[in-house]
């Protein structure tokens, strides 16, 4: 599976496209109120990442041990200090409403943390390199 995701900025106008394989599809973040940049930080994104990719897994693992799950809420908190600081302290809490019992549902979430691949990837330390700089130089 390709994942990509782009931004694209300028004045008043930011937009996010994001890609899985073939599948394109946007998703709406205002710029800044000062019109350059996002309104949504990076941190903001990743902590979102985090809930996506663990609340799409509980679908995904609870299908998979035939649960009908109802609702799912995933909250992601952790801590960002000086500029160029990784985050820490990132712990994450959810809830799941499920037809099933209490014990099988402690193991479905238990589990599903276990293989979420975005949580996976964190705590594994994945090198991201910058691979490419093009410049445009106004005058």
């Amino acid at each position: 599976m390709k994942i990509s995701a782009h931004v694209q900025n300028s004045e008043g106008n930011h937009q996010v496209t994001l890609r899985t394989n073939d599948n394109v599809h946007s998703i709406h973040i205002p710029p800044k109120p000062t019109g350059f940049g996002s309104s949504a930080n990076g941190g903001e994104v990743l902590f979102l990442a985090l809930a996506t990719c663990y609340g799409n897994d509980i679908y995904r693992e609870a299908a998979r041990r035939g649960i009908k799950v109802e609702r799912v809420e995933v909250e992601v908190k952790g801590d960002f200090g000086a500029e160029g600081e990784p985050a820490r302290n990132v712990t994450y809490r959810a809830r799941v409403v499920a037809q099933a019992s209490e014990a099988e549902l402690r193991e479905l979430m238990n589990y599903t943390d276990q293989v979420a691949e975005i949580q996976n990837t964190l705590r594994v330390g994945t090198p991201v390199k910058l691979t490419q700089i093009e410049l445009q130089t106004v005058i």
